[in-house]
C-alpha cells in the first residue's frame, strides 16, 4: 500500500497523515476483545498513573492481537513508503492506549507534549531524550466529536521545533518544551481501522474524554536503522531520515 502525492504533502506541511480504514474489521475487534478481556480481570488503581503514562493491559503489549496491527496489515508498507523500503523492522511491541470517559465539566484542555521527555510515570530516564522517528496510531473505537479522547495535534509544529533546537540546541529539550508560538489544535477524528502517521516531532497530546464510552487506541514507534547514530541530527534535520517527503521535495 502506497501513499498518494497529497498525503505526503500533509506530512511534510502537517506533520501528519490521517488514512482512513487501513486495519481489518476482523482485527480491530480481536484486538478490542483481548484488551476487554485483560481489563476485565481487574486493574489495580494505585497502577493508573503508570498505565496512562506507558500503557494499559501490560502483558497484551508485546502479543499477536497487538503487533499484528503493525506487522501484518498495511501499515508496515505506509510507514517503509515514508522512510524507506527495508528502514522498518517488525513491531515488537504497541502502546495500548485507553482513554476513559472523564466527569469534569466542562472538559480540561489538552496540553502539548513531545515523547521520550521525562515524567515520573513514562519510564523515561531522567536527564534523556528517547525520540524515535515516527508515532503510528491505531484508532481501535470511533471517535467522531470532540473531547471524545481524540488525538490532538498542533500542525506544523514539527517545523517549528527543528528551527527551535538548530538555534539552541537538541538538549533544550530538557528544559521543556520549546517556547514557540502555537497554531491552533485540532481533535483529530476516526472510525475503527484508521491509522495516522505522525512525525515525532509534531506537538501532541490526547483530548479529554467527555463521551460516555471508552476511546481505544493502540500507538507504535518506529526508529529508522541510523536513528541510534545520532539522536540529536534528525531534530535539526527532521527529514534526515524520510526519504519518502525529500523525494516530493526535490
Amino acid at each position: 500500500m502506497k501513499l498518494t502525492y497529497e498525503q505526503k504533502a500533509s506530512m511534510l506541511k502537517n506533520g501528519y497523515i490521517h488514512v482512513p480504514g487501513v486495519i481489518p474489521k476482523l482485527m480491530v475487534d480481536h484486538a478490542i476483545r483481548n484488551i476487554n478481556h485483560s481489563v476485565g480481570q481487574g486493574m489495580d488503581p494505585a497502577q493508573m498513573p503508570i498505565y496512562r503514562a506507558q500503557s494499559f493491559c501490560p502483558e497484551l503489549q508485546g502479543l499477536p492481537p497487538i503487533t499484528g496491527l503493525f506487522n501484518d496489515t498495511p501499515v508496515k508498507s505506509l510507514v517503509e513508503d515514508l522512510i524507506g523500503e527495508g528502514n522498518v523492522q517488525p513491531a515488537k511491541y504497541g502502546q495500548v492506549a485507553l482513554r476513559f470517559p472523564s466527569l469534569q465539566d466542562p472538559p480540561g484542555v489538552a496540553r502539548p507534549h513531545l515523547d521520550g521527555m521525562y515524567s515520573p510515570t513514562n519510564g523515561v530516564k531522567e536527564g534523556t531524550i528517547g525520540n524515535f522517528t515516527m508515532l503510528v496510531g491505531v484508532l481501535l473505537s470511533p471517535v467522531r466529536e470532540k473531547h471524545a479522547g481524540n488525538f490532538t495535534v498542533w500542525p506544523g509544529t514539527h517545523t517549528q521545533y527543528e528551527t527551535y533546537f538548530r538555534e539552541h540546541g537538541p538538549e533544550a529539550l530538557l528544559n521543556g518544551m520549546p517556547p514557540v508560538d502555537m497554531p491552533e489544535p485540532i481533535q483529530t477524528l476516526g472510525e475503527p481501522g484508521d491509522v495516522f502517521l505522525v512525525h515525532y516531532q509534531l506537538a501532541h497530546s490526547v483530548a479529554q474524554n467527555a463521551s460516555p464510552f471508552p476511546r481505544y487506541a493502540i500507538f507504535f514507534r518506529v526508529s529508522h536503522p541510523e536513528h541510534k547514530q545520532d539522536w540529536k541530527a534528525p531534530m535539526k534535520d527532521i527529514w534526515m531520515h524520510w526519504p519518502g517527503i525529500r523525494s516530493i521535495i526535490e
